[in-house]
């Protein structure tokens, strides 16, 4: 019984020290926003400083846009000149060859009044044998001809007031479509030159001067928003089963105030302890990254360490 009893005791220690609180050393780490322009030129504005805190949506630095602004500028001219023929073919035909159409359909009506008249007399003279068959022949033929010259012009005129025709109109309206999409292009190209913050943040770096050419997808600014702030620290090995994403472990630091902050991530890859973290156990043992994020934006500096404390399972 004399040595039973410490050698439960040393199998406790274990399950013993597992329990209790593990502190550990970290620093914090930001996600910085590298904003760069999708397009090259020479940088003509830049609107902050390193330092600055930018609000969500302001400007931040501007490339050279003339060429882009006339290009837009095409763009839009080629639109309103596809919008104005759109609605000249719904239209139809000014009011002056309306008119002019109406002046030759009045013309027609009094044609087709004389040859009324004309038919009727020489049918009554050609009865009487005072006319030939052919002048009433003639009287006829003249009298077909107005009619069908006052059907054409009603129909002209109806023509007229209709339009263009159906698959013309379809077409155009394609045309309007298709340079509505390239203005948006247009004014696309012209924002990208011109990039906005994504969301309220510091100024970490400005990598240009104004007059220096920048190439396209080559970032301009670093920003870090206050939400891309996180804690950082390496969990042993052995308490690897304890800790889940979502749990809540504590932070302190020099001169600031203690906090908690939740898991937002532990890596699936082990790896050993980095130099960077002075802990008293030994460096061969395993570690996984873990990364936590406060409930609020951490006010917190990048690179600076902090103590964590896990809290016992």
């Amino acid at each position: 019984m004399r040595t039973f009893l410490p050698v439960f005791a040393l199998c406790l220690l274990p399950a013993l020290a597992l329990a209790e609180p593990l502190r550990l050393q970290g620093y914090v780490e930001g996600d910085y926003v590298r904003v760069a322009p999708t397009g090259a030129g020479t940088l003509a504005k830049v609107m902050v400083r390193e330092g600055d805190t930018v609000a969500e949506a302001a400007p931040l630095f501007a490339l050279d846009t003339v060429i882009e602004l006339a290009a837009r500028d095409q763009a839009q001219a080629d639109l309103d000149r596809a919008e104005a023929q759109l609605a000249d073919l719904h239209k139809g035909k000014r009011p002056d060859e309306l008119k002019s159409i109406a002046e030759q359909k009045a013309q027609a009506d009094a044609a087709l009044r004389l040859s009324e008249v004309t038919l009727t007399r020489q049918d009554v003279l050609a009865r009487n044998d005072y006319a030939s068959r052919a002048r009433l022949d003639e009287a006829r033929a003249a009298l077909d001809r107005d009619r069908a010259q006052v059907r054409r012009l009603e129909a002209e005129y109806r023509t007229a007031l209709l339009g263009a025709r159906p698959d013309e109109i379809a077409a155009q309206e394609a045309l309007v479509g298709q340079k509505r999409l390239e203005l948006a292009k247009a004014d696309k190209r012209l924002a990208d030159l011109a990039p906005k913050a994504p969301a309220e943040s510091l100024v970490e770096k400005v990598y240009y001067r104004v007059g220096e050419f920048v190439a396209a997808g080559q970032p301009v600014v670093s920003l870090l928003p206050p939400g891309n702030v996180k804690l950082v620290f390496f969990l042993p090995e052995p308490r690897l089963g304890a800790l889940k994403p979502g749990d809540r472990v504590s932070y302190t630091c020099d001169r600031c105030a203690p906090g908690e902050a939740r898991v937002s991530f532990i890596s699936t890859q082990a790896e050993y302890t980095p130099p960077v973290i002075y802990s008293v156990e030994s460096r061969d043992k395993l570690v996984f990254r873990v990364e936590a994020r406060g409930g609020a934006p951490l006010a917190l500096n990048p690179g600076q360490p902090v103590d964590i404390v896990v809290p016992e399972k």
